[in-house]
Order: structure tokens, then C-alpha cells, then sequence
């Protein structure tokens, strides 16, 4: 049989594709693909809301012999695209590119078409397709993916006097979490209401766990901090995702404590290595370190 291009079909296909990125998992230094616990965190993320669950049907799927063998898909955004491949069926990357350009493109405030794809630094033979049909580098943005080894036993994870670490299994309060999350990704003012239903459907996602997910309470029981966390156990890979701390308690390690409780708790369960999609010295401050880059190339179209 062989491989047959298909429209994504939510929620049957949320799944398929979950266990296709678990099932593609590659130890070591260069895990092409995303890790499924990625996959789960765009579904539930409010930004979705804003393109509208019916943009999911764009992203494109590839099948061989019943099995997914690829995706090509957005994020939170139209216009930027990522590719996930089985280490067997490389060859369909050409394919995958002229799929993104078809339908996966957006339109900037100029009116030109673009596409923005994503693609691992280390796989020099994407890079030379992209680059063969008119994408150039963008200097300056990337993503990236870090890991972090996690020791047996783990180290004392070092609090501010007063400051206290708790899961959301001890206290949901979900206005303190919009509080910590709106603030921390430097929002002026108050959240809004409608986060706090943001936060039930984020709560919503099959695998979120609330005794991973950790808060950092300052000693008048705000939340400093937070941090999400999420644990493929069948790979024994733990995944940081959110990450933030409230400007007035920046700097004193309560983020810091956040993110390692949540490793610690996954490492308990056993996790040997988590991951973060970032380079910043917070987190190679804390122990991680960069793996790989993900480099951004873009293509525009005159009107």
C-alpha cells in the first residue's frame, strides 16, 4: 500500500498523531520530531480559539498501510509550519514543503502570502529543499530544544525565606494562576475574566496532571511563579511548558524552584531527561543544556 495524503480529522486523529510522535521518539541529541506532550499543549491552548477549531482540518496528514507516517501542521498561528516525520519516509519532504506553501500560508498587514517553515539545524538535506524553492534564513529567530539530565537523588531546590512550592493538586485557584500566567508574560494590568475559562480548557487536556503542575507561593499566598509540566511516561521524558513568574517576584529563584519541582516529581516517577523549547539562561542557569536549533526559514510571494 502506499502512502496516501489526507485532511486531519479532530478529535479522531488528536490521538493517532500523539502516539505517532511517541512511537518516533529518538533518544540521543537529535529527536527530529516533536514530543507529544507539544501536540497536546496546541490543542488546549487558548490561541487556538482565535483561528477556530476548523483550521485544524488544513493541517496535512500522510498515511502508509493505516499508520500516520506525517504531519505538516501550524501551531498557534497560520503561516507558521512544522514537520513531523518517520525516520523511514524522509522522502516526503519535498512533498510536505508544497503542501505548507498551498495551505498552510498567511497573509501579512502588507497583503503578500508567506510561509514561515521550521526546520532542525542538523537536517542539512531540508535545508537544501527549502532553500532550492526561494525560503532564505531569518536571521536572529529559532527555536530550539534543550534537555536536562535528571539526577538520582535529586538535589535540594533552594526557596526564598517564606516562599513555599505547591501543586495545583493542593490548590487550583485558578484566579491566582490567571493572575501569575497574565502578569508573567508581562501583561499590564488584570486578567480578564474569560482566562479563567482559558485555564479550565488548558486543565482540560487528556494527560495534564495537576500534581506536576507547580506553584511558587509568596508568603501572602500570591502565586510567584508556575510552572507546567508534562511526563511522557512511556519514553520516561518530562516536558516544561509553561514557564513564568510575576514581575514583583522576579530573580529570586521562584521560578527557578518551580521548574525543578516539576522535574523532580517527574524523575520520581521515572523520567530520565526533561525538555524545554528554549535557550535562555534561566534555564541553562538551572542545568540544561541546548541540544539543537530549529532554524526559522521564510518565503513571500509578490501580490
Amino acid at each position: 500500500m502506499g502512502v496516501r495524503l489526507r485532511n486531519y480529522q479532530h478529535p479522531t486523529d488528536f490521538d493517532r498523531v500523539g502516539q505517532f510522535l511517541i512511537d518516533t521518539y529518538q533518544p540521543g541529541d537529535q529527536h527530529a520530531n516533536w514530543l507529544q506532550p507539544r501536540w497536546e499543549y496546541m490543542h488546549y491552548h487558548p490561541l487556538l480559539d482565535e483561528l477556530g477549531e476548523s483550521a485544524l482540518a488544513k493541517i496535512g496528514v500522510w498515511d502508509s498501510d493505516g499508520k500516520i507516517v506525517a504531519v505538516t501542521h501550524f501551531e498557534h498561528r497560520m503561516g507558521e509550519v512544522f514537520f513531523q516525520i518517520h525516520p523511514d519516509f524522509t522522502q516526503l519532504k519535498p512533498e510536505m514543503l508544497e503542501y505548507a506553501e498551498d495551505y498552510l500560508s498567511a497573509e501579512s498587514n502588507g497583503g503578500r502570502r508567506y510561509v514561515n517553515v521550521f526546520v532542525n539545524d542538523f537536517d542539512t538535506e531540508f535545508e537544501s529543499i527549502v532553500e532550492s524553492r526561494g525560503y532564505h534564513i531569518v536571521d536572529g529567530v529559532s527555536d530550539c530544544w534543550s534537555i536536562f539530565e535528571i539526577p538520582h537523588p535529586f538535589l535540594p531546590i533552594s526557596l526564598p525565606d517564606g516562599f513555599r512550592l505547591q501543586s495545583l493538586e493542593d490548590d487550583n485557584d485558578r484566579w491566582k494562576l490567571s493572575r501569575v500566567i497574565h502578569r508573567g508574560f508581562n501583561h499590564l494590568g488584570e486578567p480578564p475574566e474569560d482566562w479563567l475559562a482559558q485555564r479550565v480548557k488548558m486543565q482540560s487536556a487528556p494527560n495534564y496532571r495537576k500534581n506536576l503542575n507547580i506553584v511558587t507561593v509568596a508568603p501572602n499566598r500570591d502565586y510567584a511563579s508556575y510552572c507546567g509540566m508534562w511526563h511522557d511516561k512511556a519514553n520516561r521524558v518530562a516536558y516544561v511548558e509553561p514557564v513564568c513568574t510575576d514581575p514583583d517576584y522576579r530573580r529570586i529563584g521562584a521560578g527557578t524552584a518551580a521548574v525543578l519541582e516539576g522535574i523532580r516529581r517527574c524523575g520520581e516517577e521515572g523520567a530520565t531527561v526533561a525538555f524545554v523549547g528554549s535557550e535562555q539562561p534561566f534555564y541553562l542557569s538551572m542545568g540544561f543544556r541546548k541540544l539543537f536549533g530549529i532554524n526559522l526559514w521564510t518565503k513571500n510571494w509578490e501580490t
